[in-house]
């Protein structure tokens, strides 16, 4: 799962005096701004259908190679695979692939809920334990394939809950009655860890680096 994160507007506040008058000019007392890369300002969340996702797929590719890193070339073979993955992924039933947008694309989010049975778990094996697995039985399980996002969201703001990456995992679990997700994430992708645990995910309890399936792959689990 790649996770690359744009920053929407600072809030501010403007003081001033009342016209023709010495005095400063009074104020109630209030709660302070929030400031940060809040989406409150211009950032709409809202679905696709897989319709609108063929419709978008030039979008999204750009969206990816413009937060993924790199140069010309590293976007152009990155940008493929992203594509290629979520043409797979879309096939899968349930599947959510959620937008971020001002007066264009800032941000996505997607995924697929699970069952119990299925070849939704390729990759997991091994990974994850008997809890998770009759979470996903019940239904109440989530697969987060991918977020989105311009860097300044993984760098700012992390514990907020208007936070975008935060409000696009969220709205993923509860559009899908989900309680938990979980995510695959490569061992040497460390700024992928990082960002991902400064939005609330963590590793499977007991996970640690002498305890952890050997593999290339760890798990993160997000709780709603």
């Amino acid at each position: 799962m790649t996770v690359n994160v744009p920053a929407a507007p600072t809030t501010t506040e403007l003081l001033g005096r009342p016209v023709g008058s010495h005095r400063p000019a009074t104020r109630k007392p209030g709660p302070r701004p929030e400031r940060g890369s809040s989406p409150r300002e211009g950032q709409r969340v809202r679905p696709l259908t897989r319709r609108q996702i063929e419709d978008h797929l030039q979008e999204l590719g750009d969206l990816y190679a413009e937060t993924s890193g790199g140069g010309p070339w590293a976007w152009n073979q990155a940008r493929s695979a992203f594509l290629r993955r979520l043409a797979a992924d879309a096939r899968r039933p349930g599947f959510e692939l959620l937008i971020a947008e001002t007066t264009a694309l800032t941000g996505c989010a997607y995924g697929f809920p699970v069952r119990g049975d299925g070849p939704w778990w390729e990759g997991f094996d091994g990974y994850l334990p008997g809890r998770l697995l009759r979470l996903a039985a019940s239904g109440h399980l989530f697969v987060i394939s991918g977020i989105h996002v311009p860097s300044r969201v993984r760098r700012q703001n992390q514990d907020r809950a208007w936070n975008l990456a935060r409000r696009l995992q969220k709205r993923l679990l509860t559009d899908h009655g989900a309680t938990v997700a979980v995510t695959l994430v490569k061992r040497s992708d460390h700024s992928t860890v990082e960002a991902l645990r400064s939005w609330g995910w963590r590793y499977l309890e007991g996970d640690t680096p002498r305890t952890a399936p050997l593999g290339p792959f760890r798990v993160l689990v997000l709780d709603t």
